[in-house]
């Protein structure tokens, strides 16, 4: 029997975990104690390298709290979504967003968007000055 080889949508698969695994502030060890596994293969999970079987991934949608389905994610807006999921598996966006979320001025919320979007616009094109 030929080994089935990851496929996109195993990295999509991934992709979510990451993303839930780091919104909720855990290591790849903690998710692996919980699932049973090592944190290589959680590693392998959630880079698409290793396919997840129906069992394990229900055991996974049943630690994060979510239901099986919010792992495919939607099919009509694939994309959409997985690059929201990449943006919160960076290192600190989930940090950030919880931040963000404690702030309860709604001014003070957008100022705090106004200053992240000016420092992305400033680190990503040329900067005043500098030309």
């Amino acid at each position: 029997m030929t080994q089935k080889l990851a496929t996109a949508d195993d990295h999509a698969l991934g992709v979510r975990i990451t993303a839930l695994r780091k919104a909720k502030g855990l290591s790849q060890t903690e998710v692996g104690k919980a699932l049973g596994v090592s944190f290589q293969q959680v590693q392998k999970y959630e880079r698409g390298r290793n396919r997840i079987g129906a069992g394990r991934l229900h055991a996974i949608a049943n630690f994060f709290a979510v239901p099986v389905s919010s792992l495919y994610g939607d099919a009509d807006d694939p994309a959409g979504e997985l690059e929201i999921f990449g943006l919160i598996a960076l290192p600190g966006a989930a940090d950030l967003l919880r931040a963000f979320a404690k702030i309860d001025n709604a001014k003070l919320r957008r100022n705090v968007l106004a200053i992240a979007s000016t420092a992305a616009r400033i680190s990503t094109g040329p900067v005043a000055g500098n030309g």
